[in-house]
């Protein structure tokens, strides 16, 4: 009897402990400029560009949920892949943890390092992710890109065509946990109209900050502030979809 109670007593000191220790999530983030962390060091401190997932982090307990940016400008899923950094990101996960993946932007540029189709590679690429996530025991959740301020007189039109289409057809083949950041971002923007969406992304002017001193008409790059709103919106969805990550949101 008293080895069973002296039994049951070490187990239970073993739990506090080990509840004590618990390591937090990783929510890892891949993408492109969109998503990407902004040099704000130096005399780049008053850079007014941000990525959404730059902005992530407030939005959860940092003790539960610790996000870690991967995303890098200019980058496809292509190229994230040739250079390693998938690599990379891969060798940092462990079971528990998260993977956000959005991709688009670049990989309908023609360029050679860069370019994949929707049916084919852009395709093959996104399944990977997904796949080799899994295999490290971690939940992949894909996206596809945000909108850019695109207005033909007060309606704001696709740029990306096929390239946000291929995520929806991803998620749905390999039962991915998915948000439709296109159409979030779209019903969004849509009522600010051409003139007060402005108030969302690198529209700068002149002479007011030095890393832009001609100023800056940027209708893909977001600023502070819709970097914050645009984290905010993708984020609530995504906790929407997972009870793990909505008990260490801020929602």
């Amino acid at each position: 009897m008293k080895k069973t109670c002296l039994y049951l007593l070490l187990v239970t000191i073993a739990v506090i402990v080990c509840s004590f220790h618990k390591q937090p999530v990783t929510l890892f983030m891949i993408g492109d400029s969109a998503m990407a962390n902004k040099d704000i060091s130096g005399a780049k401190a008053d850079n007014q560009e941000r990525g959404w997932g730059q902005m992530l982090q407030q939005f959860f307990d940092s003790t539960k949920v610790v996000v870690d940016n991967h995303a890098v400008n200019g980058r496809s899923s292509k190229s994230f892949i040739d250079e390693g950094r998938w690599d990379v990101v891969l060798q940092r996960m462990k079971p528990g943890d998260y993977l956000i993946i959005q991709f688009g932007h670049n990989d309908e540029k023609p360029k050679a390092d860069r370019h994949t189709d929707p049916g084919t590679t852009f395709d093959a690429n996104l399944k990977r992710f997904i796949q080799e996530a899994r295999d490290k025991g971690a939940t992949p959740i894909l996206m596809n890109s945000i909108v850019r301020r695109k207005f033909s007189s007060d309606t704001l039109i696709d740029t990306h065509g096929e390239y946000i289409s291929a995520p929806r057809r991803v998620a749905k083949e390999t039962k991915c946990l998915f948000v439709d950041a296109a159409q979030l971002t779209h019903d969004f923007i849509q009522p600010m109209g051409p003139e007060d969406s402005k108030k969302l992304f690198c529209w700068l002017p002149a002479g007011k900050y030095k890393t832009a001193p001609k100023g800056r008409q940027d209708d893909t790059h977001l600023n502070i502030y819709g970097a914050t709103e645009i984290a905010s919106l993708l984020i609530k969805e995504v906790v929407r979809q997972d009870k793990t990550l909505r008990k260490a949101s801020k929602f």
